[in-house]
């Protein structure tokens, strides 16, 4: 989708959207005489600007008839809330609607550029669709919304969409795409090749193979990818934009291409979706490509560790021990708790070769997160109050929306093994829980660190303000912002 702003209304054929918030009726300064007969239809479609919802109404325009868009967008909300529903609803409403090109009026409404400008990100996002394996699609079910001007968001507003947003977008268009493809399309070694192209952003790529892995002693992820013809892969991404000697932001993801579960496998029904296991790796190397484009202004790692979950006469076994890279044992209890496994050794290596100041893990790892906070909000899970607070400011002020959850000693001394330091998982109870402490015994003294559990946030079997059925791109918008309030602020 084309994005551009503008001081006033363009000429020539456009459906026209205006904001109405509750019974504020500022954006109608342009319908002059048409206004009696949109009141009209509002009050005939029961229509009283509630948040995200929307009418239509066809009135005279440049080429007969224009299609006017009311979108609610509710009262109370702060300029980014509405602005984030406003931009969604409209592409929603109009993306395969006929029309082509849409002009959404914020004049008098007190949109700064920034508040225009996530109009328009919004909007951009809510656009995004992976036809790319859809050869039979109808005429009315394809995109024909190719260009959006906001009129009305004041000097700069351009600028802001450029320098600040349109970075963003472009990182969750990334995401989206590593997570939407099927598993025969992304593994390892392709996920690693659809993203060097950040290095053309300046954006300095290492990669480690599974020999290499081996070397190091990391037979936790390795023990996870054994049972693949696939070999494994730690991607390593650095962006050097603070200034030298800048504390050292690391983001660690979870890259497991496709989870059968291994010899713990899991169900038939649904295993399709398991695709979609690497979305907190996918979401690291979505933040990174924001990162580049907008040149953030932080020294920030990432490391995605890359493997594939399958069942083999190779495959690792219930009741297995490997060694991790750090030295400690683990008793594989669950072959399907394979997500920690990786995310220890990846923790590791990023403490031995980088030793950042705060480490965040984003893993879609258990379904015990599910059970707590369904598909709202990714669990937070740390010790450290005031890394919890920075990232439940980001993930409010981004929408990739996240919930405390606990952790403590009796969690941890479940997951105690009577032949190894520790076990893979714990009794049902607590399962998320028990897995992000899992995590923790990995995380050297005076790291900060969180884990995030995003298993309900990767993917979503309905549609929502700014994604449709499928992947969400979530991660990217909560680490671009957690960087700019905590690194760059």
């Amino acid at each position: 989708m084309q994005i551009s702003f503008a001081d006033r209304l363009p000429a020539g054929d456009f459906a026209l959207v205006l904001p109405v918030a509750g019974k504020d009726r500022t954006a109608f300064g342009q319908l002059g005489g048409d206004r009696a007969a949109v009141e009209a239809a509002m009050t005939r479609q029961r229509f009283e600007g509630d948040a995200s919802s929307a009418i239509e109404h066809f009135m005279p325009g440049d080429k007969g008839v224009r299609r006017l868009v009311l979108v609610g967008t509710g009262t109370g909300s702060s300029p980014a809330e509405s602005a984030e529903k406003l931009g969604g609803t409209l592409t929603a409403r109009l993306l395969t609607s006929g029309e082509t090109h849409a002009v959404i009026d914020l004049t008098g409404l007190g949109y700064d550029a920034d508040a225009a400008a996530r109009v328009a990100l919004s909007a951009a996002l809510r656009a995004w669709r992976h036809d790319r394996y859809r050869t039979r699609l109808k005429d009315k079910q394809k995109p024909t919304l190719a260009q959006l001007t906001v009129v009305g968001g004041g000097k700069g507003a351009q600028q802001r969409w450029e320098q600040r947003w349109l970075p963003v977008l472009e990182g969750t268009k990334l995401t989206r795409e590593l997570v939407t493809e099927p598993a025969n399309i992304i593994y390892p070694e392709s996920f690693v090749e659809r993203v060097q192209h950040l290095s053309q952003l300046g954006v300095e790529i290492e990669v480690l193979d599974g020999k290499a892995m081996a070397k190091l002693g990391m037979g936790a992820l390795l023990g996870v990818a054994q049972g693949s013809v696939r070999d494994a892969r730690l991607l390593i991404l650095r962006w050097n934009g603070g200034k030298k000697g800048a504390p050292l932001i690391a983001f660690v993801g979870k890259g497991v291409t496709f989870d059968t579960g291994g010899i713990s496998i899991k169900p038939a029904q649904g295993m399709e979706a398991m695709k979609w296991d690497m979305g907190g790796a996918a979401a690291v190397a979505g933040a990174f490509k924001a990162f580049a484009m907008r040149k953030a202004n932080a020294n920030i790692v990432g490391i995605c560790g890359m493997v594939e979950n399958m069942p083999s006469g190779n495959a690792q076994r219930p009741g297995d021990v490997v060694t991790t890279m750090s030295g400690q044992t683990v008793e594989v209890i669950n072959t399907d708790a394979e997500g920690r496994l990786v995310l220890a050794d990846a923790i590791t290596y990023v403490q031995r070769n980088y030793k950042p100041a705060a480490i965040v893990d984003l893993a879609t790892l258990t379904g015990a997160i599910l059970i707590s906070l369904g598909h709202e909000f990714g669990g937070l899970f740390t010790p450290d109050d005031e890394l919890a607070t920075q990232l439940l400011a980001a993930g409010q002020a981004s929408g990739d929306k996240l919930w405390r959850m606990p952790l403590g000693e009796p969690f941890d001394r479940l997951i105690d093994s009577p032949i190894a330091d520790m076990k893979n998982v714990g009794p049902r109870e607590g399962g998320s829980i028990t897995a992000a402490e899992f995590i923790h015994r990995f995380v050297d003294e005076g790291v900060r660190w969180a884990h995030l559990d995003i298993a309900g946030m990767a993917w979503s079997d309905k549609a929502g303000t700014t994604f449709d059925k499928g992947a969400t791109g979530y991660g990217v918008r909560l680490l671009d912002q957690f960087i700019a309030d905590t690194a760059e602020g």
